[in-house]
């Protein structure tokens, strides 16, 4: 008998929950199905950020700014570093330890969600100086990821969109136009090599996080808008395979061969000390850029425009603060996440991070227009010029699909030991599977 993985990761969340409630009736820790308490809106809190890093400074000082207007919470900051965030989260909802608050991102808070880890914050956001205030395209990425209809479990803070980056100085030196459509991307990446002489048009993401950066190129190119047609995805639809082929045999003929173990952060820092033309990341790493090139040699854009005339992006994960149901002081955390997303702390949040604002107010911000990159994605976002493909963030098996079951099929695809058919084929039947166990228990 087959068991799908889906099932299969089904059957061990029972587990692990029964496991939880065993411990529960001894006493051990409090888990992810704990009910928790309002509590009396004072004391200590726990705060896990999903970043823990890069970003401690910035919540450092919001945290002190917070307590200097609630002088009867204390907000105990615990750093995740970002690749961790996931399995400890997983470990503390099957073992017991969940924070208070915690930063989740829309590309795990189905997981979360399904493991009746977090609160329904929607009562409270209605109630909250939060009502109306919050882009309305990042609330309906992070109800929309919860899959649990008009419910939400999360916060929205912010959007990371992606950006094409570029070398402006090797452009204007190969005297080629800005690579704003994918002919001119291609013809970019071809022009600006000499492996010869370790330069290369382009570098391409193939060890941890590949999938999303490559579905935004497929996307892109093709200009299909929608990731469903009824049951099935368009992920292997054949538009979509013959721009992966195409996408894929940039490897190794404008790329460096070591991108194919390369993630987020030795292709940034590749990108920054080396002589290469272009890198797909996102506003994320504008100031690593600034910082190794100087802000007069590159420039980016939210993604180039398909052939069809239309932009067109995957959605990128929207991060967000959660409120966990096992918290015994609901009152004093709730009070932190509408501090942490009100217009000053969540302009001073993006400002630092270089990511787009889910207040309303801090969007309008002068610092959004003081660089260009930051500004073209807030515009990409608001003004209707760029289609978004919504990935399917609320299958709880997506981040399965999409890392651990596919990334190592995609460094296969670019090794040429599979071909781009046999990559999409695979992931589409992964994901008609898991969509039709999502709507069989009744969602959707």
């Amino acid at each position: 008998m087959n068991i799908s993985k889906t099932l299969r990761g089904r059957a061990a969340t029972a587990v692990s929950l029964t496991a939880v409630l065993a411990l529960a009736a001894t006493g051990c820790g409090d888990d992810g199905s704990s009910s928790g308490t309002e509590g009396s809106g004072k004391g200590e809190i726990t705060f896990w950020d999903n970043n823990g890093g890069p970003r401690t400074a910035i919540w450092t000082e919001i945290i002190k700014d917070f307590e200097k207007k609630n002088p009867d919470i204390k907000v105990k900051y615990v750093p995740i570093p970002i690749a961790d965030v996931q399995s400890k989260y997983d470990t503390a909802i099957a073992g017991g330890g969940l924070p208070d608050v915690g930063g989740v991102g829309t590309a795990y808070l189905a997981n979360m969600v399904s493991q009746e880890a977090l609160e329904p914050i929607s009562d409270r956001l209605e109630k909250s100086s939060l009502k109306g205030k919050l882009v309305e395209s990042m609330v309906e990425s992070v109800r929309s990821a919860a899959g649990r209809g008009d419910d939400m479990y999360t916060v929205p803070t912010s959007a990371n969109n992606g950006v094409l980056w570029y070398r402006t100085d090797l452009f204007e030196a190969a005297k080629l136009e800005a690579p704003t459509t994918w002919p001119k991307f291609y013809e970019a990446a071809d022009k600006l090599t000499d492996a010869k002489s370790n330069k290369f048009g382009y570098t391409i993401r193939g060890g941890a996080g590949s999938i999303a950066q490559t579905l935004d190129a497929i996307y892109g190119q093709t200009g299909m808008t929608e990731f469903w047609d009824g049951e099935k995805t368009t992920l292997n639809d054949p538009k979509n395979v013959a721009a992966l082929e195409k996408y894929a045999a940039l490897f190794k003929k404008t790329t460096p061969a070591a991108d194919v173990n390369n993630d987020f952060t030795k292709m940034v820092a590749q990108w920054d000390t080396g002589t290469i033309g272009m890198l797909s990341h996102n506003l994320g790493s504008y100031q690593d850029h600034a910082k190794a090139l100087g802000e007069d040699k590159f420039a980016g854009i939210p993604a180039p425009i398909g052939e069809g005339g239309t932009r067109v992006q995957v959605s990128n994960p929207v991060d967000g603060l959660g409120l966990f149901r096992s918290s015994k002081n609901k009152n004093a955390a709730w009070k932190f996440i509408e501090f942490a997303a009100s217009h000053e702390s969540n302009s001073k949040w993006n400002k630092s991070a270089g990511a787009i604002p889910a207040n309303t107010e801090a969007a309008k911000d002068p610092w959004i227009n003081e660089t260009e990159p930051t500004a073209l994605a807030a515009k990409a976002l608001t003004d209707g010029s760029t289609k978004i493909v919504d990935l399917p963030y609320y299958l709880p098996d997506w981040n399965n699909i999409s890392k651990a079951d596919n990334e190592p099929e995609f460094q296969k695809l670019l090794l040429g030991k599979i071909t781009a058919k046999d990559f999409l084929d695979k992931m589409a039947d992964e994901l008609n599977a898991a969509q039709k166990e999502w709507k069989e228990l009744g969602n959707g």
